[in-house]
């Protein structure tokens, strides 16, 4: 059964969206206001409607506790809200000044996610109301954003049909072509999936467009806790690792075949690091000259996340060819940003294959990460003299 119970009729141009909070409904509209409406018996709350924005408001949503309200607008801005009395608790400015069509936030509430025309997406620290991370898409405007239930990854979906999952350090970990047509929502389930065997570490996921198509993914964690686990091996000393830690770096990295070469041999972070041609061959006897310069790539690559990471640059500052802090960033084709010079240079040795993922270059067009850029500039203002 369906039925009618009220119709409100407040704003004065299109209403864009609405959101629930356990007590409150809140709308915005074209008419460049959001207002509040007591759930109980649908008055609007006397401190509505709230009115900051300069041009139409595209989104808005609660934070998971309820307290507070985002709204985004054309006018490049995401708003905090306060629902207890409607004051604005914080203004933040997409740095690139684009229209911010779709703001949400993680369920712990710590951030916010909010995506723009120009395709930037940035993640900001919802209690400090600072700059966290930002990133940004090759084509078309971010239109729909939907976290995980546990906050370890995001998606957002752009007017061109691409769909992208990044992971809470801000990391494009999936794009691809969802819909022919423009994306215009996206959700993940709230239960997990179970795969039979272990603990549930996949999620449904549902994206919707403009080609007349609900089309339903199912989401993998398990790469993310990889990933996670080799981060926080990296930001304590290597040289205190232990041989499991060892033993873990080397899974992560694609070497698991020489586990147990290295349990044998008692190779802890200390030795790890002083790996050598020589050792590699005389001492732990791996035969294949593949696997040692394999090996030693990543143990070079190793040495200067480490050094980065010691030197308090945020990694996602810092170019994974050169392991230097980016000048002139510039988004490649696989989806992460390098520096100029030295993408350049990479392409024009007839490397086709990504830096990152060893797979195909779809295109060698290289695209200015202005808030990347941006980022880094006011990362050197308040880092240095």
């Amino acid at each position: 059964m369906v039925k009618l119970i009220h119709t409100l009729t407040d704003h004065s141009d299109d209403v864009n969206c609405c959101a629930f909070s356990f007590s409150l409904l809140a709308t915005c509209s074209l008419d460049k206001t959001i207002r509040l409406y007591s759930l109980s018996d649908f008055t609007e709350l006397p401190y509505s409607p709230l009115k900051f924005h300069t041009y139409a408001v595209h989104c808005c949503c609660f934070s998971p506790s309820g307290h507070i309200l985002a709204s985004c607008s054309t006018d490049g801005t995401t708003v905090l809200w306060n629902t207890q009395n409607g004051q604005t608790l914080a203004v933040m400015e997409q740095p690139s000044g684009s229209p911010v069509r779709v703001c949400q936030f993680s369920p712990d509430s710590t951030c916010l996610a909010s995506g723009a025309a120009d395709g930037t997406v940035v993640l900001w620290n919802a209690q400090s109301y600072k700059l966290y991370r930002c990133g940004s898409v090759k084509d078309g405007s971010l239109v729909a954003c939907a976290f995980s239930p546990d906050g370890n990854l995001f998606v957002t979906g752009s007017s061109c049909g691409d769909l992208t999952v990044w992971d809470d350090k801000m990391r494009c970990l999936h794009s691809e072509k969802a819909h022919d047509l423009g994306i215009s929502c996206c959700d993940f389930s709230s239960q997990p999936v179970s795969d039979g065997e272990q603990s549930p570490q996949f999620f449904r996921l549902a994206s919707c467009g403009q080609d007349c198509q609900v089309k339903i993914w199912v989401v993998s964690f398990t790469h993310i806790i990889l990933a996670r686990s080799t981060e926080d091996l990296l930001k304590r000393f290597t040289e205190d690792w232990s041989e499991e830690e060892v033993s873990m770096w080397l899974c992560a990295q694609g070497l698991k075949d020489l586990v147990d070469i290295f349990k044998r041999n008692n190779i802890d972070g200390k030795e790890l690091l002083n790996l050598t041609k020589e050792s590699l061959t005389d001492d732990l006897k791996i035969e294949s000259l593949g696997l040692r310069s394999k090996l030693l790539r990543k143990i070079e690559e190793l040495r200067t996340k480490v050094k980065s990471l010691s030197s308090g640059i945020p990694d996602e500052f810092v170019c994974p060819i050169t392991r230097e802090l980016m000048k002139d960033p510039v988004i490649a084709s696989d989806g992460y940003s390098y520096e100029k010079e030295a993408m350049e240079n990479w392409i024009s040795k007839n490397r086709r294959t990504s830096p990152m993922t060893n797979l195909i270059l779809p295109s060698v067009i290289l695209t200015p990460n202005r808030t990347l850029k941006m980022a880094i500039d006011r990362w050197l203002e308040t880092n240095q003299n």
